[in-house]
């Protein structure tokens, strides 16, 4: 018995020295070091967040938070001096000047907003898309900063819209992975549907052609130029049908097909029936463009008659084709009959005479 007691005491004795230096070792690891930067979620700061191996002291607070998404700067004299009001001391400063200390934060920047919230109302009461709508806020919209724990989604979850108007009224809520309370935003304002209209550069008239410095683009309220916006590629060589002042957007009626007959111009009357083609001088007393009826003079018969449009300076004349009975178009072709091409051909001032 004797001898285990002496062998348990030596080896006691010889373990000594080795847990006391492992202990020496645990200690120095486990000295408190202080942060140069410091990351917070919450609105307070910790003794652990500002300290590594804060022990028992970890939890507790020490300063509060700089505002959300901004960085403050401590110096490390004032920390210090805090740590030991706390009983944490002893702590390696590793020679930092100061420490700074950065509250995280989600932030919604107003462009997001807005989309969100004309996403939310495009379509209802015969809005159009939501790149189409100008949104004025009652309130000049701002980055929104939250909390960095908000990690959900922003979620519409009550949208109302007054077409006559304008006026909106949306309800947003983000929810988190931490608790079930729902952070709630709130948008109104106005809503304005805009359109890219054709906008003249200059005053013009009835009649005028538009030439492509005449028209610029740009985004104007659907409720000022309608559903019959034109296009500025479609009004670039157009004929306008009224005056209209320079600023003013086009619409599709404004415009119409240049025309192809002007008033008092010299034009080629054209005569086409059963394979005949015969062409004639003449005036327009009306202007028009392509398949427009206008009234023409003769200039060899001196008679005014109707005829359309079908190019530049030309226009058709309609050849009343006469109607035989069944009998007449059963009979024989006899020489008297054979001839008539012919003196068509010879005469085409009598034949144009006759087709009138």
């Amino acid at each position: 018995m004797m001898i285990v007691r002496s062998i348990l005491v030596t080896a006691l004795l010889l373990a000594a020295p080795s847990v006391a230096r492992a202990q020496e070792k645990d200690d120095a690891i486990a000295a408190p070091v202080l942060r140069a930067q410091v990351t917070v979620e919450s609105d307070i700061v910790r003794i652990g967040d500002m300290v590594e191996n804060a022990g028992t002291a970890a939890q507790v607070a020490i300063y509060r938070s700089p505002n959300l998404g901004t960085t403050g700067t401590l110096p490390t004299a004032q920390v210090v001096s805090a740590l030991q009001a706390h009983q944490v001391i002893g702590v390696d400063t590793r020679d930092i000047k100061s420490v700074t200390v950065t509250r995280l934060a989600r932030t919604i920047d107003s462009r997001e907003i807005e989309s969100q919230v004309a996403h939310a109302i495009e379509h209802r009461s015969g809005l159009g898309e939501a790149a189409n709508l100008s949104l004025t806020f009652e309130r000049d919209v701002q980055d929104v900063r939250l909390d960095a724990w908000n990690n959900g989604d922003l979620q519409a979850v009550q949208v109302r819209y007054e077409p006559r108007s304008g006026r909106f009224d949306v309800s947003f809520e983000i929810g988190n992975d931490i608790n079930s309370t729902r952070t709630k935003l709130r948008f109104t304002g106005t809503a304005i549907e805009m359109l890219d209209a054709a906008v003249l550069t200059r005053n013009v008239e009835r009649g005028d052609v538009l030439k492509a410095s005449d028209v610029v683009v740009e985004r104007r309220p659907k409720a000022e130029v309608g559903s019959d916006a034109a296009a500025r590629g479609h009004a670039v060589g157009m004929q306008m049908r009224k005056p209209v002042r320079a600023g003013q957007a086009l619409r599709g009626a404004d415009l119409g097909k240049p025309d192809l007959v002007q008033r008092d111009d010299n034009v080629t009357l054209i005569y086409e029936a059963s394979g005949i083609y015969l062409t004639s001088r003449g005036k327009a007393v009306d202007s028009g463009t392509e398949g427009d009826t206008v009234t023409v003079l003769n200039l060899q018969s001196k008679r005014t008659i109707s005829g359309t449009v079908v190019g530049r300076d030309q226009v058709a004349i309609s050849i009343a084709t006469p109607r035989f009975s069944a009998t007449e178009s059963t009979a024989s072709i006899d020489a008297g009959e054979t001839e008539a091409v012919p003196v068509a051909g010879r005469n085409n001032a009598q034949t144009i005479s006759k087709a009138e």
